[in-house]
Protein backbone atom coordinates (compact mmCIF):
# COMPACT_ATOMS: atom_id res chain seq x y z
CA UNK A 1 0.00 0.00 0.00
CA UNK A 2 1.43 3.50 -0.56
CA UNK A 3 2.17 5.37 2.60
CA UNK A 4 0.60 8.71 1.38
CA UNK A 5 -1.64 8.45 4.22
CA UNK A 6 -1.15 7.77 7.77
CA UNK A 7 -1.69 4.01 8.70
CA UNK A 8 -2.80 2.65 11.82
CA UNK A 9 -2.77 -1.10 12.20
CA UNK A 10 -5.01 -2.78 14.92
CA UNK A 11 -5.76 -5.70 17.10
CA UNK A 12 -7.32 -8.75 15.55
CA UNK A 13 -9.87 -7.77 18.69
CA UNK A 14 -10.44 -4.41 16.86
CA UNK A 15 -10.10 -6.01 13.20
CA UNK A 16 -13.41 -8.40 14.38
CA UNK A 17 -15.08 -5.76 15.67
CA UNK A 18 -14.79 -3.46 12.79
CA UNK A 19 -15.82 -6.14 10.41
CA UNK A 20 -18.56 -6.81 12.91
CA UNK A 21 -19.78 -3.14 12.10
CA UNK A 22 -18.88 -1.56 14.81
CA UNK A 23 -16.92 2.02 14.07
CA UNK A 24 -14.69 2.21 16.96
CA UNK A 25 -11.19 1.29 17.42
CA UNK A 26 -10.00 1.92 21.30
CA UNK A 27 -6.18 3.42 21.69
CA UNK A 28 -5.44 0.13 23.78
CA UNK A 29 -6.21 -1.57 20.08
CA UNK A 30 -3.83 0.33 17.45
CA UNK A 31 -0.36 -2.15 17.72
CA UNK A 32 1.51 0.96 15.11
CA UNK A 33 0.96 4.09 13.93
CA UNK A 34 2.79 5.02 10.34
CA UNK A 35 2.73 8.82 9.64
CA UNK A 36 1.92 9.83 6.59
CA UNK A 37 5.44 10.15 4.39
CA UNK A 38 7.23 8.31 6.78
CA UNK A 39 7.58 11.48 9.50
CA UNK A 40 6.32 13.44 12.31
CA UNK A 41 3.45 12.43 14.26
CA UNK A 42 -0.18 11.63 13.33
CA UNK A 43 -2.14 15.04 13.64
CA UNK A 44 -5.08 15.60 15.66
CA UNK A 45 -8.28 14.66 13.45
CA UNK A 46 -5.94 13.41 10.82
CA UNK A 47 -7.78 10.85 8.57
CA UNK A 48 -5.81 7.49 8.96
CA UNK A 49 -6.30 4.19 6.86
CA UNK A 50 -7.05 1.17 9.39
CA UNK A 51 -5.66 -1.81 8.72
CA UNK A 52 -4.81 -5.53 10.30
CA UNK A 53 -2.10 -6.93 11.09
CA UNK A 54 -1.30 -8.67 7.68
CA UNK A 55 -2.16 -5.14 5.83
CA UNK A 56 -5.76 -5.54 4.45
CA UNK A 57 -6.98 -2.37 4.63
CA UNK A 58 -10.42 -1.74 6.65
CA UNK A 59 -10.99 1.55 5.66
CA UNK A 60 -10.49 4.88 6.80
CA UNK A 61 -10.99 6.80 10.20
CA UNK A 62 -10.48 9.95 11.61
CA UNK A 63 -8.03 9.71 14.61
CA UNK A 64 -7.86 11.62 18.27
CA UNK A 65 -4.98 11.89 19.92
CA UNK A 66 -6.79 12.76 23.21
CA UNK A 67 -10.24 10.24 23.29
CA UNK A 68 -10.00 6.59 24.33
CA UNK A 69 -11.73 6.43 20.91
CA UNK A 70 -8.03 6.60 18.78
CA UNK A 71 -10.39 6.12 15.31
CA UNK A 72 -13.44 6.45 13.73
CA UNK A 73 -14.29 4.56 11.10
CA UNK A 74 -16.00 7.08 8.33
CA UNK A 75 -15.87 4.66 5.49
CA UNK A 76 -14.98 0.86 4.41
CA UNK A 77 -12.71 2.27 1.55
CA UNK A 78 -9.24 3.62 1.55
CA UNK A 79 -10.23 7.66 0.73
CA UNK A 80 -7.81 9.19 -1.47
CA UNK A 81 -7.43 12.87 -0.16
CA UNK A 82 -8.82 15.18 2.16
CA UNK A 83 -10.88 16.46 -0.34
CA UNK A 84 -12.65 12.76 -0.96
CA UNK A 85 -13.61 13.28 2.59
CA UNK A 86 -14.96 16.36 2.50
CA UNK A 87 -17.31 15.27 -0.60
CA UNK A 88 -18.68 11.80 1.66
CA UNK A 89 -19.32 14.44 4.06
CA UNK A 90 -21.45 16.41 1.75
CA UNK A 91 -22.73 13.05 0.35
CA UNK A 92 -23.50 11.96 4.01
CA UNK A 93 -25.50 14.91 5.40
CA UNK A 94 -28.05 15.16 2.34
CA UNK A 95 -28.56 11.35 2.54
CA UNK A 96 -29.07 12.21 6.28
CA UNK A 97 -31.91 15.01 5.57
CA UNK A 98 -33.27 12.89 3.44
CA UNK A 99 -34.19 9.97 5.76
CA UNK A 100 -35.59 13.25 7.89
CA UNK A 101 -37.92 13.77 4.63
CA UNK A 102 -39.17 10.36 4.25
CA UNK A 103 -40.14 10.30 7.82
CA UNK A 104 -42.48 13.30 7.28
CA UNK A 105 -40.57 15.38 9.52
CA UNK A 106 -40.73 18.61 7.09
CA UNK A 107 -43.52 20.54 5.45
CA UNK A 108 -45.29 19.42 8.95
CA UNK A 109 -46.48 22.66 11.06
CA UNK A 110 -47.23 20.21 13.78
CA UNK A 111 -43.33 19.43 14.16
CA UNK A 112 -41.10 21.35 12.84
CA UNK A 113 -37.83 20.08 15.18
CA UNK A 114 -36.12 16.85 15.03
CA UNK A 115 -32.16 15.41 14.63
CA UNK A 116 -31.18 15.97 10.74
CA UNK A 117 -27.88 13.98 11.75
CA UNK A 118 -26.98 11.79 14.65
CA UNK A 119 -23.20 10.99 14.37
CA UNK A 120 -22.08 7.18 13.84
CA UNK A 121 -25.96 6.36 13.12
CA UNK A 122 -25.70 8.41 10.17
CA UNK A 123 -22.34 7.16 9.35
CA UNK A 124 -20.58 10.71 10.64
CA UNK A 125 -18.85 10.43 13.37
CA UNK A 126 -19.00 12.99 15.90
CA UNK A 127 -21.10 15.31 14.19
CA UNK A 128 -24.83 16.03 15.75
CA UNK A 129 -27.40 18.17 13.52
CA UNK A 130 -30.72 19.94 15.46
CA UNK A 131 -33.15 21.76 13.74
CA UNK A 132 -35.44 24.20 15.51
CA UNK A 133 -37.81 25.81 12.79
CA UNK A 134 -35.13 27.78 11.58
CA UNK A 135 -32.42 27.66 13.87
CA UNK A 136 -29.83 24.87 13.17
CA UNK A 137 -27.15 24.06 15.74
CA UNK A 138 -24.35 22.05 14.78
CA UNK A 139 -22.00 20.12 17.54
CA UNK A 140 -18.74 18.79 16.77
CA UNK A 141 -17.46 16.91 19.13
CA UNK A 142 -14.42 15.16 17.63
CA UNK A 143 -10.76 16.29 16.61
CA UNK A 144 -11.75 14.84 13.45
CA UNK A 145 -14.81 17.11 12.65
CA UNK A 146 -13.29 20.08 14.12
CA UNK A 147 -12.18 21.56 11.11
CA UNK A 148 -12.56 25.07 9.09
CA UNK A 149 -13.08 22.79 5.99
CA UNK A 150 -15.32 20.62 7.71
CA UNK A 151 -17.04 23.79 8.73
CA UNK A 152 -17.33 25.27 5.39
CA UNK A 153 -18.89 21.81 3.75
CA UNK A 154 -21.68 21.63 6.28
CA UNK A 155 -22.89 25.13 5.79
CA UNK A 156 -22.78 24.60 1.86
CA UNK A 157 -24.83 21.12 2.51
CA UNK A 158 -27.13 22.54 5.00
CA UNK A 159 -27.84 25.86 2.65
CA UNK A 160 -28.65 23.72 -0.11
CA UNK A 161 -30.33 20.81 1.26
CA UNK A 162 -32.66 22.91 3.82
CA UNK A 163 -33.18 25.73 1.44
CA UNK A 164 -35.52 28.31 2.75
CA UNK A 165 -35.97 26.05 5.73
CA UNK A 166 -33.00 27.78 7.78
CA UNK A 167 -32.59 31.03 8.79
CA UNK A 168 -29.74 30.80 10.88
CA UNK A 169 -26.26 27.91 11.39
CA UNK A 170 -24.83 28.45 15.00
CA UNK A 171 -22.35 26.03 16.84
CA UNK A 172 -22.92 24.90 19.98
CA UNK A 173 -20.37 23.35 22.11
CA UNK A 174 -20.95 20.75 24.69
CA UNK A 175 -17.86 21.79 27.00
CA UNK A 176 -17.60 18.01 28.73
CA UNK A 177 -17.00 16.44 25.69
CA UNK A 178 -14.69 19.79 24.00
CA UNK A 179 -12.56 19.23 27.47
CA UNK A 180 -11.94 15.23 26.88
CA UNK A 181 -11.34 15.84 23.08
CA UNK A 182 -9.26 19.13 23.95
CA UNK A 183 -10.79 21.42 21.32
CA UNK A 184 -10.81 24.85 21.26
CA UNK A 185 -14.32 27.01 22.41
CA UNK A 186 -15.69 27.48 19.15
CA UNK A 187 -16.51 31.10 18.02
CA UNK A 188 -19.97 32.23 19.47
CA UNK A 189 -20.86 34.41 16.60
CA UNK A 190 -23.32 32.37 14.36
CA UNK A 191 -21.63 30.31 11.70
CA UNK A 192 -23.98 31.54 9.10
CA UNK A 193 -27.63 33.55 9.08
CA UNK A 194 -29.73 34.85 5.92
CA UNK A 195 -30.16 38.29 7.60
CA UNK A 196 -28.05 40.09 10.02
CA UNK A 197 -28.89 40.03 13.14
CA UNK A 198 -31.15 36.80 13.37
CA UNK A 199 -32.04 35.91 16.75
CA UNK A 200 -30.14 32.94 18.59
CA UNK A 201 -33.70 32.14 19.93
CA UNK A 202 -36.88 30.99 18.13
CA UNK A 203 -39.97 28.98 18.90
CA UNK A 204 -40.57 25.52 17.37
CA UNK A 205 -43.27 22.90 17.65
CA UNK A 206 -43.41 19.43 18.47
CA UNK A 207 -46.99 17.19 18.39
CA UNK A 208 -48.58 21.10 17.90
CA UNK A 209 -46.79 22.06 21.06
CA UNK A 210 -45.14 25.05 20.97
CA UNK A 211 -41.08 25.22 23.26
CA UNK A 212 -39.02 27.86 23.14
CA UNK A 213 -35.34 27.29 22.43
CA UNK A 214 -32.53 29.46 22.84
CA UNK A 215 -29.22 28.41 21.45
CA UNK A 216 -27.02 30.40 23.99
CA UNK A 217 -28.86 27.77 27.21
CA UNK A 218 -29.75 24.38 27.69
CA UNK A 219 -29.34 20.59 28.26
CA UNK A 220 -28.13 18.42 25.50
CA UNK A 221 -28.70 20.89 22.92
CA UNK A 222 -31.99 21.80 23.96
CA UNK A 223 -35.10 20.12 23.97
CA UNK A 224 -35.72 16.45 24.51
CA UNK A 225 -35.89 15.79 20.41
CA UNK A 226 -35.55 11.97 21.03
CA UNK A 227 -38.65 11.95 23.60
CA UNK A 228 -41.08 13.34 20.58
CA UNK A 229 -43.11 10.29 20.08
CA UNK A 230 -42.95 9.31 23.97
CA UNK A 231 -44.42 12.58 24.64
CA UNK A 232 -47.38 11.57 22.27
CA UNK A 233 -47.74 7.87 23.30
CA UNK A 234 -47.47 9.06 27.05
CA UNK A 235 -50.79 12.01 26.59
CA UNK A 236 -52.43 8.72 24.86
CA UNK A 237 -51.77 6.75 28.24
CA UNK A 238 -52.52 9.41 30.93
CA UNK A 239 -55.43 10.65 32.81
CA UNK A 240 -56.29 11.95 36.00
CA UNK A 241 -54.25 13.93 38.34
CA UNK A 242 -50.81 13.65 36.60
CA UNK A 243 -47.02 14.33 37.84
CA UNK A 244 -44.18 14.72 35.56
CA UNK A 245 -40.44 13.97 37.70
CA UNK A 246 -37.63 15.65 36.26
CA UNK A 247 -39.68 17.88 33.64
CA UNK A 248 -36.78 19.94 32.59
CA UNK A 249 -38.66 23.00 29.97
CA UNK A 250 -42.01 20.75 30.76
CA UNK A 251 -42.09 18.81 27.36
CA UNK A 252 -43.76 15.79 29.13
CA UNK A 253 -45.63 17.82 31.53
CA UNK A 254 -47.22 19.97 28.67
CA UNK A 255 -48.32 17.24 26.75
CA UNK A 256 -49.94 15.77 29.84
CA UNK A 257 -51.71 18.67 30.16
CA UNK A 258 -53.64 18.01 26.91
CA UNK A 259 -55.28 14.74 28.79
CA UNK A 260 -55.19 15.14 32.29
CA UNK A 261 -57.50 16.94 34.73
CA UNK A 262 -54.53 18.82 36.55
CA UNK A 263 -50.40 18.51 35.66
CA UNK A 264 -47.24 18.95 38.44
CA UNK A 265 -44.22 19.07 36.85
CA UNK A 266 -41.10 19.09 39.28
CA UNK A 267 -37.37 19.82 38.14
CA UNK A 268 -34.57 20.92 40.44
CA UNK A 269 -33.39 23.52 38.06
CA UNK A 270 -34.63 26.65 38.12
CA UNK A 271 -33.98 28.16 34.90
CA UNK A 272 -35.51 25.42 33.74
CA UNK A 273 -38.94 26.06 34.94
CA UNK A 274 -38.71 29.37 34.03
CA UNK A 275 -38.47 28.39 30.58
CA UNK A 276 -41.26 25.78 31.54
CA UNK A 277 -43.16 28.27 32.69
CA UNK A 278 -42.76 30.25 29.49
CA UNK A 279 -43.84 27.14 27.49
CA UNK A 280 -47.01 26.62 29.11
CA UNK A 281 -48.20 30.70 28.42
CA UNK A 282 -47.55 30.24 24.75
CA UNK A 283 -49.91 27.13 24.66
CA UNK A 284 -52.63 27.97 27.23
CA UNK A 285 -55.14 27.29 24.33
CA UNK A 286 -53.47 24.31 23.56
CA UNK A 287 -54.15 22.53 26.59
CA UNK A 288 -56.59 21.99 29.19
CA UNK A 289 -55.19 21.23 32.60
CA UNK A 290 -53.66 23.49 35.17
CA UNK A 291 -50.11 22.98 35.28
CA UNK A 292 -48.06 23.68 38.47
CA UNK A 293 -43.98 23.49 38.62
CA UNK A 294 -42.28 22.91 41.88
CA UNK A 295 -38.68 23.58 42.21
CA UNK A 296 -37.37 20.72 44.55
CA UNK A 297 -35.01 17.43 44.59
CA UNK A 298 -36.71 14.62 43.04
CA UNK A 299 -35.45 11.85 45.23
CA UNK A 300 -36.66 14.06 48.21
CA UNK A 301 -39.81 15.14 47.03
CA UNK A 302 -40.81 11.55 46.35
CA UNK A 303 -39.85 10.28 49.16
CA UNK A 304 -41.64 13.10 51.07
CA UNK A 305 -45.02 12.73 49.23
CA UNK A 306 -44.82 8.90 49.48
CA UNK A 307 -44.57 8.59 52.91
CA UNK A 308 -46.91 11.29 53.37
CA UNK A 309 -50.02 9.37 51.44
CA UNK A 310 -49.61 11.44 48.75
CA UNK A 311 -51.34 10.14 45.18
CA UNK A 312 -51.78 10.45 41.18
CA UNK A 313 -53.08 8.69 38.48
CA UNK A 314 -49.99 9.29 36.53
CA UNK A 315 -46.16 9.74 36.82
CA UNK A 316 -43.27 10.34 34.35
CA UNK A 317 -39.88 9.25 35.24
CA UNK A 318 -37.46 10.85 33.11
CA UNK A 319 -34.67 11.68 35.03
CA UNK A 320 -30.99 12.53 33.49
CA UNK A 321 -28.20 9.93 32.85
CA UNK A 322 -27.27 8.43 35.91
CA UNK A 323 -24.76 6.08 33.97
CA UNK A 324 -21.92 8.10 32.02
CA UNK A 325 -19.41 5.07 32.09
CA UNK A 326 -19.81 1.61 33.13
CA UNK A 327 -18.36 2.22 36.45
CA UNK A 328 -21.49 4.27 37.49
CA UNK A 329 -23.91 1.60 36.63
CA UNK A 330 -24.58 0.14 39.93
CA UNK A 331 -25.31 3.20 41.42
CA UNK A 332 -27.61 4.11 38.45
CA UNK A 333 -29.85 1.41 39.45
CA UNK A 334 -30.05 2.32 43.02
CA UNK A 335 -31.25 5.84 41.82
CA UNK A 336 -33.85 4.17 39.04
CA UNK A 337 -35.02 1.76 41.73
CA UNK A 338 -35.63 4.27 43.90
CA UNK A 339 -37.52 6.87 42.01
CA UNK A 340 -39.65 4.10 40.59
CA UNK A 341 -39.98 2.60 44.06
CA UNK A 342 -41.42 5.69 45.42
CA UNK A 343 -43.45 6.59 42.31
CA UNK A 344 -45.48 3.02 42.28
CA UNK A 345 -46.13 3.88 46.13
CA UNK A 346 -48.05 7.08 45.07
CA UNK A 347 -50.49 5.82 41.99
CA UNK A 348 -53.72 5.30 42.48
CA UNK A 349 -55.14 1.61 40.84
CA UNK A 350 -55.32 1.44 37.60
CA UNK A 351 -52.58 4.25 37.40
CA UNK A 352 -49.73 5.25 34.27
CA UNK A 353 -46.28 4.91 35.03
CA UNK A 354 -44.25 5.94 32.33
CA UNK A 355 -40.80 5.35 33.55
CA UNK A 356 -37.41 6.44 31.08
CA UNK A 357 -33.68 5.88 30.72
CA UNK A 358 -31.02 7.50 28.83
CA UNK A 359 -28.01 6.18 30.44
CA UNK A 360 -26.93 3.68 27.01
CA UNK A 361 -24.66 1.97 29.72
CA UNK A 362 -28.16 0.69 31.51
CA UNK A 363 -29.10 -2.07 29.61
CA UNK A 364 -32.81 -2.99 28.97
CA UNK A 365 -33.16 -6.27 31.01
CA UNK A 366 -31.35 -4.03 33.87
CA UNK A 367 -33.81 -1.44 33.60
CA UNK A 368 -36.51 -4.20 33.54
CA UNK A 369 -34.59 -5.84 36.19
CA UNK A 370 -34.90 -2.49 38.66
CA UNK A 371 -38.56 -1.82 37.60
CA UNK A 372 -39.77 -4.79 38.29
CA UNK A 373 -37.96 -4.90 41.66
CA UNK A 374 -39.29 -1.79 42.84
CA UNK A 375 -42.98 -3.37 41.90
CA UNK A 376 -42.03 -5.92 44.22
CA UNK A 377 -40.95 -4.19 47.44
CA UNK A 378 -43.89 -1.95 46.91
CA UNK A 379 -46.11 -4.77 46.40
CA UNK A 380 -47.74 -3.69 42.78
CA UNK A 381 -48.80 -5.64 40.15
CA UNK A 382 -47.38 -4.03 36.72
CA UNK A 383 -48.67 -4.88 33.03
CA UNK A 384 -46.68 -3.82 30.44
CA UNK A 385 -48.22 -1.56 27.98
CA UNK A 386 -45.65 -0.19 25.36
CA UNK A 387 -42.02 -0.31 25.35
CA UNK A 388 -40.53 2.16 23.66
CA UNK A 389 -37.24 3.86 22.50
CA UNK A 390 -36.10 7.21 20.94
CA UNK A 391 -37.51 9.15 18.13
CA UNK A 392 -36.81 7.42 14.70
CA UNK A 393 -34.97 10.52 13.66
CA UNK A 394 -32.52 9.08 16.33
CA UNK A 395 -31.93 5.68 14.41
CA UNK A 396 -30.53 2.86 15.83
CA UNK A 397 -28.21 0.55 14.20
CA UNK A 398 -27.97 -2.64 15.61
CA UNK A 399 -24.11 -3.12 15.06
CA UNK A 400 -23.79 0.25 17.16
CA UNK A 401 -25.36 -0.54 20.55
CA UNK A 402 -24.60 3.02 21.83
CA UNK A 403 -26.84 4.34 19.25
CA UNK A 404 -29.70 2.57 21.58
CA UNK A 405 -29.82 4.40 24.60
CA UNK A 406 -33.21 5.81 25.47
CA UNK A 407 -35.80 3.29 26.78
CA UNK A 408 -38.77 4.08 27.78
CA UNK A 409 -41.98 1.83 29.82
CA UNK A 410 -45.24 2.70 29.75
CA UNK A 411 -47.32 0.17 32.29
CA UNK A 412 -50.45 -0.09 33.82
CA UNK A 413 -50.36 0.14 37.85
CA UNK A 414 -53.01 -2.17 39.95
Amino acid sequence: MANSSAIAVITRRAADRLRAGHPWVYRSDVEEIQPAAGIGDVAPGELVVVTDSRGIALGTALSSTASLIALRIVTREVLPARDAFLSLLRQRVAKAIALRRRMGLFDNPATDACRLVFSEADELPGLIIDRYAGLVILQLLTQGMDSADVRATLIEALREELADAVEIIVERPDPRIRELEQLAAPQSAPLWERSQGTALSTIFHLNSLAFHYDAGSGQKTGAFLDQRENYAAAAARAHGEALDVCTYQGGFALHLAKSCTRVTGIDASRAALEVAEENLEVNRHRTQAPVEWIEANAFDLLRDWSTAGTTFDTVVLDPPAFAKSKRAVPGALRGYKELNLRALKMLRPGGTLVTCSCSHYVSWDEFHGVVAAAAGDAQRRIRLLERRGAAPDHPVVLTIPETEYLKCLILQVD
